[in-house]
């Protein structure tokens, strides 16, 4: 949906919703079942913006008069207790979370991992839809403006998930790198982790960066080409909490030292008019066979997906390919956190 208009999703009757674009009021019929990630949570109403909807500007005062929605208490839900409130309000930025609060959302997160179709599980959100059809309980927001979600999160009455602002930061890509990388390496302190490919406007890496600096002895490597490099406000944060950090022109080095290689594709978008500096980036980078043969036996490759050249197909087959797995783990991630800012802990 990254190059739609503003969407409100509404009217949700059993298997099937109907979401309505706001600027033109055409209506598409959904199943539930082949939607949002085979999300089996039936969940409550969403707003949507699209990435590369109106500018700010323009996109401001609709959100204004759209946003006026309230969030519900759940009360009595059975099998689920309504127990300790979460403390945030949004999902923003990475820095929002402190490492108990990431050990908190993953074990819901494992939760989630076990939740069937039919269990008692899949109904916590479903009282919410009764009582609320029609209204707006929570808003995912992609935007193509770094800051976007966060003037967003200070004008609406109801939870922002930023699902990606521009270059700015991913916080649910991070969170379920994270949870990934606990799943496949078994902890998180004591890691070495290689951060490949446009890191200068690569939102998850950022995001990513961020939530590794709550954990100890941990340590980064950039590899990147010249005109994407890691950006100073990264290195500074990473420096201030103590994470140790290391740029490197050669993969095949970085590869042997690390638990995780994660690379990121080289976005022609990014870079506007200049061609000439896409061409010069992309392609640099390539995780393949040569690649593998350097990493340990326990290393994982990940990527946020979707790729395009900078891993070959021929490492899909390798147990440390891990992106299928790891973008499995998103919808977990993203379960737990709708659970957690519409119901509790």
């Amino acid at each position: 949906m990254a190059s739609s208009p503003l969407f409100s999703m509404s009217t949700m009757k059993r298997d099937s919703f109907v979401m309505k674009t706001i600027a033109s009021n055409n209506e598409f019929k959904f199943n539930v079942s082949n939607s949002f990630y085979k999300l089996p949570v039936m969940s409550p109403t969403l707003l949507l913006t699209g990435e590369n909807s109106l500018k700010w500007g323009q996109n401001e005062s609709l959100l204004r008069n759209r946003m006026q929605c309230h969030a519900v208490e759940v009360k009595n839900m059975p099998g689920y207790p309504m127990g300790k409130k979460f403390e945030l309000d949004d999902v923003i930025e990475a820095q929002q979370f402190d490492r108990e609060t990431l050990n908190a959302i993953f074990e819901v997160a494992k939760e989630m991992e076990n939740i069937k179709k039919n269990s008692p599980g899949s109904q916590i959100l479903k009282d919410t839809i009764r009582t609320v059809e029609g209204y707006s309980d929570i808003i995912v927001m992609r935007h193509f403006e770094s800051g976007a979600a966060k003037r967003a999160a200070a004008t609406a009455g109801i939870p922002i998930i930023n699902a990606g602002d521009g270059p700015g930061q991913h916080p649910t890509q991070a969170l379920l790198d994270v949870y990934t990388i606990e799943r496949e390496i078994g902890k998180l302190d004591g890691i070495r982790v290689g951060l490949v490919g446009d890191l200068a406007n690569g939102r998850t890496v950022r995001s990513l960066a961020y939530l590794l600096a709550e954990y100890q002895d941990v340590k980064i490597y950039f590899v990147s080409p010249d005109v994407v490099k890691m950006k100073d406000d990264i290195k500074k944060y990473l420096t201030r909490r103590g994470v140790e950090w290391e740029e490197s022109g050669d993969l095949m080095e970085v590869a042997s030292k690390c638990d995780v290689v994660y690379q990121t594709r080289i976005q022609r978008e990014r870079f506007g008019e200049r061609i000439d500096l896409y061409e010069e980036a992309r392609g640099k980078y390539i995780v393949d066979e040569n690649v593998l043969k350097v990493m340990q036996k326990h290393a994982v490759v990940m990527h946020p997906l979707p790729r395009l050249d900078e891993i070959t197909v021929d490492v899909d087959a390798d147990p440390r390919a891990a992106y299928f797995r790891q973008a499995k783990n998103g919808l977990y991630i993203r379960m737990a956190l709708l659970k957690l800012l519409l119901v509790g802990w």
